[in-house]
């Protein structure tokens, strides 16, 4: 008996130090990994005609990079697009719906013309629907799967082949704390970026062998001026009021300019994940090694949140109270006009 017990101890001591001296190789490599400079690199950004995407259409802007961005609206485009041409360097808009693999392929073809092929993709575009479950219909889980999943999905295949030839990329794909813990009354968001942390970390795997890195982002909440523009059901006005008020509040979200520097710092590493911001790394923590217990505390959350079902669609421009026009949501209406989130029509 007490040979065996030797034997497993052993075996265990040696698996520990193997394990040890895998984790001490991996973490040389990585500091061995070289830095891109985005100097005169085609950046591509979803959805970068506002919000996050604007924010750091303008960071690699200013790091020498040709930025390229694309978005379905063509008055927010062409605001962004005279807003990055006013700050300096070469810039690209281009009007695309990225859930459309033919008008993805067309926007990549004239990045090809104008810049030629793209270095960096940054997968940013979204949609967000706020409310219970049972307001949602199966709209609303197709609206967030075709942008979440399907789009970043045409976007990278599109640029694979250029990538692939080069032995180089880096692929930036943003999910959210949404795609590790699915938070209530935003499920199909939740559900969606789950998928695209799936997508995200398989790539990694696959692709890292012909040179290209993906990084899969998951940030908390960001003061980018966005909730205006979000799609809430149920009682639309307490979903806007809650979601609007944590958007803005230090502490339950960061500043979105400040999010958009350690992205950029991830892709240049080539980092696999960047979770973003103290709540999301303590929510990843939690799932991870507390499951029962962060899912405990988020069912006692939803308890607190309104609970009309009617699935009728508001945009929060449509659900403003006294509340949301408040000094709570202050520190986030004052960044609207400047990332681009105000006169956006209403779809």
């Amino acid at each position: 008996m007490a040979e065996r017990h030797k034997k497993e101890s052993t075996r265990f001591t040696l698996g520990t130090v193997a394990a040890a001296g895998i984790g001490a190789v991996l973490g040389l490599r990585a500091l061995l990994r070289p830095r891109m400079s985005f100097q005169d690199k085609t950046v591509l950004i979803t959805g970068g005609t506002r919000g996050l995407g604007l924010i750091l259409a303008r960071d690699f802007l200013k790091e020498g990079a040709r930025v390229v961005i694309c978005g379905r609206e063509e008055a927010t485009l062409e605001r962004a697009r005279e807003a990055l041409e006013r700050q300096g360097g070469e810039v690209l808009a281009v009007h695309c719906d990225v859930t459309e693999p033919v008008q993805v392929e067309a926007m990549v073809s004239a990045v090809h013309e104008r810049f030629g092929a793209v270095d960096v993709l940054v997968n940013n575009a979204g949609v967000i629907q706020t409310g219970p479950l049972e307001s949602m219909t199966m709209e609303d889980f197709q609206d967030a799967i075709d942008t979440h999943l399907w789009a970043p999905l045409y976007t990278t295949l599109a640029v694979l082949p250029e990538m692939k030839r080069r032995g180089e990329g880096r692929i930036v794909n943003i999910a959210s704390i949404g795609g590790k813990v699915s938070m209530p009354h935003l499920v199909p968001y939740s559900a969606s970026k789950f998928a695209l942390v799936g997508l995200s970390d398989g790539m990694r795997a696959e692709l890292a062998q012909d040179g290209i890195l993906v990084t899969t982002v998951c940030p908390m909440l960001m003061r980018t001026g966005s909730p205006p523009n979000a799609t809430f059901k149920g009682d639309h006005e307490k979903e806007y009021a809650w979601f609007y008020v944590s958007d803005s509040l230090p502490g339950l979200s960061i500043n979105a300019e400040r999010a958009a520097r350690k992205i950029l710092e991830g892709c240049r590493r080539g980092d696999a994940e960047v979770l973003v911001g103290l709540t999301a790394k303590l929510g990843a923590v939690g799932r991870a090694l507390a499951p029962n217990l962060t899912a405990a505390l988020l069912a006692h959350l939803n308890r607190w949140l309104p609970q009309d079902s009617q699935p009728e669609r508001f945009s929060g421009q449509e659900s403003e109270t006294p509340l949301t026009r408040s000094w709570l949501t202050e520190l986030s209406r004052k960044v609207a006009q400047r990332n681009n989130e105000t006169e956006v029509p209403i779809h």
